[in-house]
């Protein structure tokens, strides 16, 4: 094959946070599988993958070392590299869409990538919460995906975002972290049920609640958190008997005795630390601290953060489970959520 063909197929996207050696092995895979290369098909010397392609030469080196690993091609002294082996089935191929890679986003990508092995190619997409990458990235996309496998938060703009995401094939679409409406069916989901999730956690933790007269939580106007918390958490306030109040802003609300404060972002769990400590404030007597999403951090800090959180291992895991098993019917699986009561309460 000339090098000018061989370069109709092979591409490093710049904009994928899959490392670039893998989507270089990938996509000779796959051209592999199309047909497009053949066996004892001769293909471009590290020095011309990494000018045409503008990649590294060790990352060049890198993509060749893992397909020999693999056997798809092999080096001959002096003549360059071949593929070796043409007969391999189809690879599952996934577009895989994150809105940000924070540490329990990073626990989905690793426990997902873990449960579906080796013999999957996963081009890997951030959009940091931005409804314009987001609806660029798709509209982008030309590449047959098996699967299509994407969590849908946004801080602002993303109202429109079910029509972008009805340009793909429903059938080969997993949504996780949250469903969307208007989204067509049939597609499978892997949700968090907002609502009764912070109100059954709440519940569960009521005795230890009980030693406070006013529950706070932290939602700040633009965050891609679902305001079906603020319902769950009003709900259980309601209920029994809690004053509460939603804070937009930690950095100006009064802080006093008697009030716990639930938080959703990482960076408000910081500052209200500090102001609890700046007053001379005792957490876990005079004043509560909860905090969403568990990390390995929040086991040891002051002694210990309680934590309300989604088992994301598990949703990781199951994402994988869903494109192994590949089922025709749509499902819809609602995530474990849990209370992990530590002294800050």
């Amino acid at each position: 094959m000339k090098a000018d063909e061989f370069f109709k197929f092979i591409y490093v996207d710049e904009y994928s946070a899959t490392p670039k050696y893998l989507q270089l092995s990938n996509s000779i895979i796959a051209a592999v599988e199309d047909g497009n290369l053949e066996k004892n098909d001769i293909l471009p010397s590290i020095n011309e993958l990494s000018y045409v392609l503008e990649i590294s030469r060790d990352t060049a080196e890198k993509g060749y070392r893992y397909l020999k690993k693999k056997g798809v091609i092999v080096s001959v002294p002096g003549k360059g590299f071949y593929i070796s082996n043409a007969d391999f089935k189809k690879q599952i191929k996934i577009f895989l869409l994150f809105n940000k890679l924070s540490a329990h986003k990073k626990i989905i990508y690793d426990s997902f990538v873990a449960a579906l092995g080796e013999d999957v190619s996963i081009d890997f997409y951030i959009y940091n919460n931005d409804f314009s990458i987001f609806k660029k990235l798709i509209q982008n996309k030309h590449t047959p995906y098996t699967h299509y496998v994407i969590i849908p938060h946004f801080v602002e703009g993303g109202e429109n975002a079910h029509e972008i995401i009805n340009t793909l094939p429903q059938k080969k679409l997993i949504l996780l972290d949250k469903k969307l409406d208007g989204v067509n069916s049939p597609y499978s989901s892997i949700y968090e049920n907002f609502e009764k999730d912070i109100y059954g956690a709440l519940t569960e933790a009521k005795e230890a609640l009980t030693k406070y007269h006013t529950l706070k939580i932290i939602f700040p106007e633009k965050s891609y958190f679902s305001k079906d918390i603020i319902n769950g958490f009003r709900r259980f306030c309601q209920q029994y008997a809690f004053n509460h109040a939603i804070v937009r802003d930690i950095q100006t609300e009064p802080i006093a005795s008697g009030e716990v404060y639930i938080n959703l972002m990482e960076d408000d769990l910081v500052i209200l630390i500090e102001r609890i400590i700046s007053l001379n404030l005792k957490m876990g007597k005079e004043v509560g601290v909860i905090s969403y999403n568990e990390t390995p951090l929040k086991k040891l800090l002051l002694n210990g953060i309680t934590t309300v959180s989604t088992d994301f291992k598990w949703m990781g895991s199951m994402a994988a489970k869903l494109v192994r098993e590949n089922q025709s019917a749509p499902q819809d699986i609602e995530v474990p959520f849990y209370l992990t009561l530590r002294s800050s309460l």
